[in-house]
């Protein structure tokens, strides 16, 4: 069950540019409207907007701008009418990429997106074109101090689908979408405290990248997750921690 995480470098490098870039706070305040929209304002029985605000929260928002987002989102007024879009392509070296955005101009959003594979060398696809290299998973993130044989225990039991370890000492237990929910309450239960949670896509297959490719490749990713609309970049590159360092 336990095994060595390929992406965490990855991972951790997109931590760290949403820091610099200060996009974390437009990003869930999006999330917090569009949860509450599709499942109601009242987060005990909307999982979706109860995850959004452990992340805004964790981001340091004020209950003020995580409250009006919400209620937007409860709302009527179209002109709030903002709707989930995703868009698939292959950026140099063959890296297969998902792009999930929100948006209330689904126009310019797709321009601003083909813009940019193009820019780099990739190529905007068609839907499903990309999508069958990835799986929707959930992933519940700890930190190093967290006991190793015990969460693998209390994963084990709670029906998890994998515990992966990364460099850093961290572990990501990762779960089906659709028990996302039901693991991290039992883990929660179980006295571990999650760093992180969330729903992403996850490769089923890689792209080994050199360090001429994986510049490359980091440059579109960085350059769609620059766009406004643009929530989420997944890729199935794997770069190592050589070429990482190198990077900066």
């Amino acid at each position: 069950m336990a095994g060595h995480s390929k992406w965490a470098n990855i991972k951790h490098r997109k931590e760290r540019q949403d820091a610099k870039r200060g996009k974390v706070f437009t990003k869930w305040i999006r999330e917090l409207t569009v949860a509450a929209k599709q499942g109601g304002p009242d987060p005990a029985s909307n999982p979706r907007l109860r995850l959004a605000l452990d992340k805004a929260l964790g981001a340091n928002m004020s209950r003020d701008i995580i409250d009006r987002a919400v209620a937007r989102g409860a709302g009527t007024n179209e002109s709030d009418n903002v709707e989930e879009l995703s868009y698939e392509g292959y950026g140099p070296g063959g890296v297969a990429i998902m792009v999930e955005a929100m948006t209330d101009n689904r126009n310019r959003t797709a321009a601003a997106v083909r813009h940019a594979f193009t820019k780099c060398g990739g190529n905007l696809g068609t839907d499903g074109s990309v999508a069958y290299l990835f799986e929707r998973k959930g992933q519940i993130s700890f930190d190093a101090s967290v006991d190793e044989d015990a969460l693998m225990e209390a994963a084990m039991e709670a029906d998890a689908d994998d515990v992966v370890s990364n460099d850093d000492g961290s572990f990501d237990v990762f779960t089906s979408f659709n028990s996302f929910y039901a693991v991290r309450n039992a883990l929660e239960e179980a006295g571990f405290k999650a760093a992180d949670a969330e729903i992403v896509m996850q490769p089923t297959t890689s792209a080994e990248l050199d360090l001429d490719g994986a510049q490359k490749v980091l440059k579109l990713i960085d350059m769609l997750e620059d766009l406004d609309d643009v929530q989420n970049v997944y890729s199935n590159a794997q770069i190592s921690d050589e070429i990482m360092e190198q990077l900066g």
